[in-house]
Order: structure tokens, then sequence, then C-alpha cells
């Protein structure tokens, strides 16, 4: 019987593990180890490494910097446990520190069990986030530590019904308890046939 090709988009909905992709497994490996280190050295506080450049289509010049988050698949899932955090006290000290133990443990640990889908949270009414809706299309740029990654990428806005969405935005509410509930939150999906790395990393 012939294998039945699965559309990736479809494993990710079903908790699948996509095709091996070695561009897409080196950059999610490379992610984890940098946001460990991050919530371990840094507290949490958002670097270069996870702050791509972004360039709209036809642009000679990136529109600016977006913070990214990097969640697990929907079969991997923490949003539970991420919300109780962010809703179990009123100190934003506590919940903080609370956060930087979770992900700086074993959070990290197993790249495969993340969406290799990128978010970012921009206020209500964005201009920038309507720029990147109407464009569908981007190139999401990271450059640093001597490792550069040029991610084509497709860019929409998610819904609260969303996995992502809600990945998202409890993770961002552990960090700031201000985060409105109606914040924006775009998906970026690479296409790992059209994105490079420099050097390679495969």
């Amino acid at each position: 019987m012939a294998a039945i090709e699965m559309n990736p988009a479809t494993a990710k909905l079903l908790g699948l593990a996509p095709e091996p992709q070695p561009l897409r497994d080196a950059f999610l490996r490379w992610q984890c180890r940098i946001r460990q280190m991050m919530m371990r050295d840094d507290r949490g506080r958002p670097g270069d490494a996870i702050m791509p450049a972004l360039t709209l289509p036809g642009a000679t010049e990136p529109m600016g910097h977006i913070i990214t988050v990097l969640s697990k698949g929907p079969a991997h899932s923490k949003t539970p446990e991420m919300r109780h955090m962010a809703q179990r006290t009123n100190d934003p000290a506590s919940i903080r520190e609370a956060a930087l133990k979770f992900f700086g443990e074993f959070y990290y640990q197993k790249a495969t069990e993340f969406s290799d889908i990128l978010t970012a949270t921009f206020p209500p009414d964005s201009p920038g986030a309507a720029a990147i809706r109407r464009a569908e299309r981007c190139t999401v740029t990271f450059d640093v530590f001597n490792q550069r990654y040029d991610l084509d990428c497709r860019g929409w806005k998610l819904t609260a019904k969303n996995p992502l969405w809600q990945s998202t935005y409890w993770h961002n509410r552990l960090f700031n308890p201000t985060l409105p509930e109606n914040t924006v939150i775009l998906g970026f999906e690479p296409d790992w046939k059209t994105s490079t790395a420099n050097p390679s990393p495969v």
C-alpha cells in the first residue's frame, strides 16, 4: 500500500511529527538552547537571539524587530500550566520567579516537541501588524552568534481559539501581567524549502 503524504499543517493539528526537515530541526534545536539560556542566565530578558528583523516583500530595510515566542506543539502543550501560574497569585514577582524556574529547567529540553510556527504579540490596532497581514509574507532574519537564518514566512493573525494563540498569550502574561486580552498575535510559518542559513547547520 502506498504511503499517504500528509500536509505538514494537518500533521501539526493532529499532533503528529512532520516529515524530517534538517534546516527546521537545526533551527529549533538552536532556538531551544538559546531560550533556555535566556531564562537561566538573563532572567527571561529578551535578547537579539529571539528578536529577529522582519522585512516585508519589496522592502530594502527591515520594518523593525519582533519578540518571538516558540511554543510546543498541541500534543506537548503546557498552556494549562502557564495559565495556572499566571492566575494563582496577584504578585508579579512571584509569578515571574515561577515562570523562570518552569522555563529554565525542562521546558526547552526537547526541540522535537516544538512547533516551527513562531508567534509574536502586537498592541491592538497595531499598524505594523496590519502591514504584515496585508503583505501575507515576510522574511524573518535571525543574525546572532555568527549564525544567520533568513526565514521566508507566511504571516497571519491567529484567533483566540488557536492553540498557539493561547500558548503565546499565557507565556507572555507570565512576564507582563498587564497584557490586554485583545492583544494581536501573529503567526509566522517558515517555508523551509525557500529559507536559508549561513553557515548551513546541516
